[in-house]
């Protein structure tokens, strides 16, 4: 009956467990205007994956007409 009890125990303490946690094993030491070499539909029509100038100018559009709230109202 002991070793009944202990295994039980033992079994049931398993069951707490934490599953192991795996590191993200995206590349995150390229620069962003790299891009992530898979075409994305949601991606700026006008950016060219590696093109640093048009990471910038399409970077400069969003913030002119995204979060401009003058640009907004007028």
């Amino acid at each position: 009956m002991r070793t009944l009890l202990i295994t039980a125990a033992v079994l049931g303490l398993a069951a707490c467990g934490e599953d192991p946690q795996i590191a993200n094993r995206v590349k995150q030491d390229a620069a962003s205007f790299q891009g992530t070499g898979k075409a994305a539909p949601y991606m700026a029509s006008g950016w060219k994956a590696g093109d640093r100038g048009s990471w910038e100018a399409q970077l400069k559009t969003r913030t002119q007409m995204g979060q401009n709230d003058y640009a907004k109202v007028n």
